[in-house]
């Protein structure tokens, strides 16, 4: 981030820098004898976990929603807004991101992680009981910032809590977060729906918030301290000035985002032009002042890395989205195809993430990036396929490849970024990938939303439409695939 960049620019700031990135020695938390037993080891057993539980808690609200989403548009009406039950997700999410990356940094983990886990209970609540679909949208507004809040404290527990040659198979743990949420949610989501209704994918989620608080928050507790806590009241007021500058900076590109969205909800033309025109430059400004310095341009090194975990997840979440409504509504295809497909993702996604924690150190996070956006790219075009006229079955296999591609390419980014964090700043090193990882989302989302929207409002088939939805993200894949030959080759050595 430009205010305070993360040391991430260079393999030098490596080289000069402490070789104990989170002063995990100093807490026995990368000694030689504490690797014994693992990330399951008596010390690291309660964080790690929790961490699973808390995530497969999002996970499984996550693959619900996107295969419920065409019977919630049915009976909520408002196909214009359908783009908004997720782009709305994640714009809020990255409040939640950076609010949460500060108060790491400040106040320790706990605060920010029940903020978060709270917030996301009511949201749930507020969905449940939505009547329309602007009330489904603000409801999602809440689970957005909550969900945010909690892979931020996540990835900033992972750096303090858990030694640097562990960390590749504790963000595979957290991928496996998703296996039952991938086998059972969308099933799950689409048999509660037919026997009692879709709010109750919502509302049932709520107590298992609490059990998730309980067993995490005593381990996060444990943890201490950030540090730098013992920093001169000067020091402090500094990193207060630029931790509220960063907030006014998100709340822009909040904004910005937000106002190039609402251009293509089918407000009049005039309105449209001014809020796009007012928007984007609004949003293009708080991002270079958000992000690493030189992440805009794919600078060679970290900036690059955070910048393809952008493109990552535009590409894979902006056709993923849809994936339900181009199978239901586009071609006709039963609702339990669809979720197979959101299934078989998750599966592949996990089995991937495993893959990459085996041979992230003898072929290192560029060559991973390569073949996963290969991939990615390859299942996006067979939606694309599907879409305009491929049998509705193939979209299962395609989805599947698209899974083995994210997740092949999307763990090695944070392993790369989280090994530059200086001691004290996991936080805010977790909020740059986190923050990239939320727009490019939202964007991606967002974007096709659009496309759906202005569509819809001209009388296309859904076919048609989803077909730009997926030419779009197939864009952003392909475009990834070109930007992962500025990553770095090897993870920097702090993380091994």
């Amino acid at each position: 981030m430009s205010v305070e960049p993360p040391p991430a620019s260079s393999a030098s700031a490596d080289a000069t820098g402490p070789v104990d990135p989170a002063g995990l020695l100093a807490r026995g938390g990368t000694g030689a004898g504490d690797l014994d037993g693992g990330l399951f080891a008596p010390q690291r057993r309660n964080l790690v976990v929790g961490l699973v539980l808390t995530v497969t808690l999002v996970a499984f609200e996550a693959m619900a929603i996107a295969a419920i989403m065409p019977d919630v548009k049915d009976d909520l009406g408002g196909l214009g807004l359908y783009g908004w039950v997720f782009s709305g997700f994640f714009l809020a999410s990255l409040l939640g991101i950076v609010i949460a990356g500060q108060l790491a940094d400040t106040r320790g983990l706990v605060l920010p992680y029940a903020v978060g886990l709270g917030l996301f209970s009511a949201g749930l609540v507020v969905g449940g009981a939505a009547g329309s679909m602007p009330v489904l949208v603000v409801g999602r507004l809440l689970q957005g910032f909550g969900a945010g809040a909690i892979p931020a404290i996540a990835y900033a527990s992972i750096g303090r809590g858990i030694p640097g040659p562990l960390r590749p198979k504790m963000f595979a743990v957290l991928s496996t977060a998703w296996v039952v949420p991938g086998l059972v949610g969308p099933s799950a989501a689409l048999l509660v729906e037919h026997a009692l209704s879709w709010r109750w994918v919502f509302l049932i989620l709520v107590p298992l918030v609490v059990i998730a608080g309980a067993m995490t928050v005593p381990a996060l507790a444990a943890m201490g301290p950030p540090d730098g806590a013992e920093l001169e009241d000067d020091e402090h007021a500094a990193r207060r000035t630029a931790q509220n500058l960063r907030l006014r900076q998100v709340l822009m590109l909040v904004l910005g985002i937000g106002a190039a969205f609402v251009s293509a909800s089918g407000v009049p033309a005039a309105i449209a032009v001014v809020l796009l025109l007012a928007g984007v430059p609004v949003a293009v400004n708080a991002l270079v002042h958000l992000l690493p310095a030189g992440t805009l341009r794919v600078a060679r090194g970290i900036p690059a890395t955070v910048a393809v975990r952008g493109l990552l997840t535009f590409g894979f979440f902006a056709a993923d989205a849809y994936v339900p409504l181009a199978v239901v509504d586009g071609r006709g295809g039963s609702s339990w195809v669809a979720g197979a497909a959101l299934t078989i993702s998750a599966l592949t996604w996990t089995s991937a993430s495993w893959i990459q924690a085996r041979f992230i150190d003898s072929i290192g996070p560029r060559a991973l990036d390569r073949i996963g956006f290969a991939a990615l790219s390859a299942g996006i075009g067979l939606m694309l396929a599907v879409a305009r006229g491929l049998p509705v079955g193939v979209a299962v296999g395609a989805w599947a490849v698209a899974g083995f591609g994210i997740g092949i390419a999307y763990a090695p980014q944070a392993v790369t970024v989280l090994a530059s964090a200086k001691p004290g700043e996991e936080g805010k090193a977790s909020a740059a990938i986190q923050l990239s990882d939320a727009v490019g989302v939202a964007l991606g989302t967002g974007i096709a939303g659009a496309i759906i929207s202005v569509t819809d409002g001209r009388g296309w088939a859904v076919d048609a439409s989803v077909t730009w939805v997926f030419v779009l993200a197939l864009a952003g894949a392909l475009g990834g695939l070109v930007a992962t030959g500025r990553m770095p080759k090897r993870v920097p050595a702090q993380a091994t």
